[in-house]
């Protein structure tokens, strides 16, 4: 397939419908998917009725909007069962995170947004948000996004750094502050840190492979310590897990 070819409109603005759909929203009516998508009206009920036609989406008459169909689920499904990444990556994610009591995730770019592949959760304290594979978490606040980001094609980093210029305005420049200073932190240490919820403190490393998309691997602890504690705790067990990863996915391709 030539991936330069002319791209196909309509697979695109269905797709659109269903990214609409996220977490703790089930129902979504056309009005409601026009505003997310930024789609005509009549566009979205087109798509949202043939959607429906194939199982895609569920229509709720009695709310006269729609929900996820299980085909997206099974999609979701067949994509981790059959990643050899996956295969490779979570036993050592795991005996890692069961090993220290952490948090280990896997992560890649989405949109504006990372997508966990896989996440492994020991942390002692445990924490009070659940992520799980397919949970999304910002781009420009995380560890994992500016891992990312560090290593990130540069007309791909433009771009994003143009669209949190126009949204942030007046915080823009210390968040571009401190996404130069994870980058610098990247290429100097192996990694980066931030801590953008309550008393948990994240370290990430972009895994880069040829061929593949560039992927994030994170841990995370919830605590009271000082996230300079947190660090000298946590910086080896991420490199050299990385570095067991980043071999482990480039075999696969070899």
């Amino acid at each position: 397939m030539d991936l330069r070819s002319p791209r196909n409109r309509s697979l695109e603005r269905g797709i659109a419908i269903l990214r609409a759909f996220r977490p703790g929203t089930e129902l979504l009516g056309n009005g409601e998917l026009a505003e997310r998508t930024g789609l005509a009206p009549a566009t979205v009920s087109r798509l949202t009725q043939t959607l429906a036609e194939a199982g895609w989406l569920e229509h709720d008459a009695g709310q006269r909007a729609f929900r996820l169909g299980t085909p997206v689920l099974t999609l979701g499904h067949a994509m981790r069962a059959g990643s050899s990444v996956l295969r490779v990556a979570q036993p050592p994610m795991t005996a890692l995170a069961r090993r220290l009591r952490i948090n280990v995730g896997l992560a890649v770019r989405d949109g504006d947004e990372m997508v966990y592949l896989e996440s492994a959760r020991f942390n002692a304290r445990g924490a009070e948000r659940s992520i799980v594979p397919g949970h999304r978490v910002p781009i420009e606040l995380t560890a994992l996004g500016r891992a990312w980001l560090a290593v990130a094609p540069k007309s791909e980093r433009a771009a994003l750094l143009a669209q949190w210029r126009a949204r942030r305005r007046t915080r823009f420049r210390r968040l571009e502050r401190e996404i130069a200073e994870a980058a610098a932190s990247v290429a100097g240490e192996g990694y980066c840190v931030a801590s953008w919820q309550p008393q948990v403190v994240a370290l990430a490393a972009p895994i880069v492979c040829d061929g593949r998309p560039i992927h994030s691997l994170n841990v995370s602890m919830t605590t009271d310590l000082p996230p300079a504690a947190v660090v000298r705790t946590l910086e080896r067990p991420l490199l050299t897990l990385a570095v067991q990863l980043r071999q482990a996915i480039t075999n696969l391709d070899g």
